[in-house]
């Protein structure tokens, strides 16, 4: 866990007015989480926080490369990411930290640091698409043809040795005479 200590930003000694913080994002980072989707990729955060009077903005902007599946040929390919996000944290004088959402964070008023890990975790995990393909998402990456024709091979086996039940062919013999 020591090694996520370089993504907390010590605020109570900033002056107002932006600042700007720069912090790489590795394999180490996606090591730290047990149950990432991303394993692996090469990544770097661009933070500017914007220290005012009663709050912060934060703007930050991820760019890089993950590693992803290919959920056809089951290939491994790099896949371009640009994340743009802003944050506003306020500070609360009580425990009122259930006020937080997804793009205000509340900390309390004697906290003196902002830590960006879970923030820029959960940032590049749903940069992730829900579908993943190498020749959509990848850079110049095509799927894997033996694998594909493989798996296409076995998908005919398989429909050439299953069985149709009869209770079936009874049953559409009753929908088509409605």
């Amino acid at each position: 866990m020591k090694f996520l200590n370089q993504y907390r930003i010590p605020f109570t000694g900033l002056k107002l007015g932006k600042h700007v913080f720069e912090f790489e994002i590795n394999a180490d980072f996606f090591h730290e989480f047990e149950y990432s989707i991303v394993k692996q990729g090469l990544l770097k955060a661009a933070v500017i926080l914007d220290k005012q009077e009663t709050m912060m903005i934060v703007d930050i902007h991820i760019t890089g490369t993950i590693e992803l599946t290919c959920d056809i040929c089951l290939n491994q390919f790099s896949s371009p990411t640009d994340i743009k996000e802003r944050l506003i944290i306020k500070f609360d004088e009580h425990d009122k930290l259930s006020d937080s959402t997804d793009e205000i964070i509340v900390l309390k008023k004697n906290e003196h640091e902002l830590d960006l890990t879970t923030v820029i975790y959960e940032y590049i995990n749903l940069s992730v698409p829900y579908y993943s393909r190498c020749e959509e998402q990848g850079l110049n990456a095509h799927c894997d043809e033996t694998m594909v024709n493989k798996l296409k091979n076995l998908s005919k086996e398989e429909k050439a040795t299953e069985q149709v039940d009869p209770r079936w062919d009874i049953l559409k013999k009753i929908k088509n005479n409605n």
